[in-house]
């Protein structure tokens, strides 16, 4: 019975998380009329595609999902670059302060993001880099690699020492070595830390609204503003293009979604 009662209630925490995904998608094939309904309607009922040819219609849409992915792309990459080099010294290395380090990695997660847009934003002006997508980049940085370099140090911790030592033994030198054992095993982590900070910066707003001006830089969150306008809010077209835009993550995870869950499963070994 207690498996059960604990069997049920994640099933009811799993309803609760995915009804917003659900009323997302089915109100994307609804009617005007019936999105303004006192009475929720449930199912869609008539199933229409009129929402997503005006999100199709809406200026600028390929151009801000370009926007995205490039800016994305750079971001996780970079975060990637640098995380898991921090992360191995992390992991590996004796120094002074490393604890602190680790502490100050994680602290950094708790500060909101909020917080850091005003500095971010005078620091980039005054660099002359807002309203550019390397810019954007770098403000990516600040909340996405602090992430991944906690991640990605669990992963490498939970790789043992004894194999790069009996690799460093039978001639390897410490970058063969990091080479041929640690990033081959190490490789489910990257994927998973990959999939984590890929959705952290696809799923920005606020840096994006604050750092981009010019409309033809703006990325796919910022382009949802189009649909808010003085003359009221096309809720329909709006979750169109929400469902649009959630779509690529939902893919991807679905992709690589056992290696992200090995990744994961590899790094709660040890911290």
């Amino acid at each position: 019975m207690r498996r059960s009662g604990w069997n049920l209630l994640g099933v009811l925490v799993g309803l609760v998380m995915i009804f917003p995904v659900y009323w997302m998608v089915s109100s994307s094939f609804k009617t005007g009329i019936n999105l303004r309904r006192v009475t929720p309607q449930w199912f869609p009922s008539p199933f229409t595609f009129d929402s997503y040819a005006r999100a199709f219609a809406q200026p600028r849409f390929l151009g801000s999902l370009l926007n995205s992915v490039l800016v994305v792309t750079g971001a996780a990459l970079a975060a990637l670059v640098i995380g898991f080099l921090a992360a191995l010294a992390l992991a590996r290395m004796n120094f002074r302060g490393r604890g602190a380090l680790v502490i100050l990695v994680i602290a950094i997660q708790m500060v909101p993001i909020e917080g850091l847009i005003i500095p971010m934003y005078l620091m980039l002006n005054k660099a002359g880099l807002t309203d550019s997508a390397f810019g954007l980049i770098l403000a990516y940085l600040s909340f996405v690699l602090p992430f991944t370099v906690w991640m990605l140090r669990g992963f490498i911790a939970a790789v043992p020492k004894d194999l790069e030592e009996a690799a460093m033994v039978d001639g390897c030198s410490r970058g063969q070595a990091f080479r041929r054992i640690i990033l081959p095993l190490a490789a489910p982590g990257l994927v998973a830390t990959t999939v984590f900070a890929v959705i952290q910066a696809w799923n920005e707003y606020l840096f994006a609204y604050v750092l981009l001006k010019k409309n033809d830089k703006q990325t796919i969150t910022v382009w949802l503003d189009t649909f808010i306008t003085t003359k009221g809010v096309d809720w329909g077209a709006l979750m169109a293009a929400s469902t649009l835009v959630a779509l690529p993550i939902v893919v991807l995870f679905a992709l690589i979604q056992r290696k992200v869950a090995a990744g994961i499963t590899a790094g709660a070994v040890k911290g």
